[in-house]
C-alpha cells in the first residue's frame, strides 16, 4: 500500500513538471555573455575560443562573488578595461555592447530559449558573421561551466525520474 501511495505521488509531482516543462532555466532578470567570431574560418573560431578561454581566467573571477544582479552589472561595468585589454593582445577590431542585445533562438543542452533583447554583454570580433558562444554570467552559470574539467558530457537528470526509475524496478 505504501509503495502505491509514493507511486501516485511521484506521478502527481512528475504531471506538475511535464506541464511546466517551458519554464527556461535562465531566470529574468540575469545576464548573459556572447563573443561573435568574425567569421566560420578555424582561424576565426579558434580566435574566439582562446578569447573565451582568456576572459574565463581574467575577467570571470571578477564576478564569482557577486551575490546580486546590480553587484554584477556593476562589476561589469567597472572592469570594461579588463575585457578590452584581453581583445586588444589579440589586434583584432571589436566591439563590445552591454546593455539589451538581441539573442536568436538558442538550444541548449536540449532546453530552447526563445529570440529577443536581453540583458547581456555582447564581444562582436572583427565583421561579426560567425558562429557564436554564450552563457549566462549573472546568475554565474558561465563561471559553473568554466570551472568543471568537462562540462559537455554534463548528464542533467530529474529527482522524480530518478525515483520513478528505482521504484519500477
Amino acid at each position: 500500500m505504501k509503495k502505491i501511495i509514493y507511486i501516485i505521488l511521484i506521478l502527481i509531482v512528475l504531471s506538475f513538471f511535464l506541464t511546466n516543462q517551458n519554464n527556461p532555466i535562465i531566470p529574468e532578470n540575469s545576464i548573459r555573455f556572447r563573443i561573435i567570431a568574425n567569421s566560420n574560418s578555424n582561424i576565426d573560431q579558434d580566435t574566439k575560443k582562446q578569447i573565451k578561454k582568456d576572459l574565463e581566467q581574467q575577467f570571470f573571477p571578477l564576478l564569482e562573488n557577486n551575490k546580486s544582479l546590480e553587484e554584477s552589472r556593476q562589476t561589469i561595468k567597472e572592469n570594461e578595461d579588463v575585457i578590452k585589454k584581453t581583445l586588444d593582445s589579440y589586434n583584432i577590431p571589436y566591439t563590445i555592447n552591454y546593455g539589451p542585445n538581441y539573442f536568436p533562438q538558442k538550444n541548449y543542452k536540449g532546453i530552447t530559449y526563445n529570440e529577443g533583447n536581453y540583458e547581456s554583454l555582447v564581444i562582436s570580433l572583427g565583421e561579426a558573421k560567425g558562429n557564436n558562444w554564450w552563457c549566462v554570467m549573472y546568475p554565474p552559470l558561465c563561471l559553473l561551466e568554466s570551472n568543471s574539467d568537462n562540462y559537455d558530457d554534463v548528464e542533467y537528470k530529474f529527482y522524480i525520474q530518478e525515483l520513478l526509475e528505482k521504484f519500477g524496478s
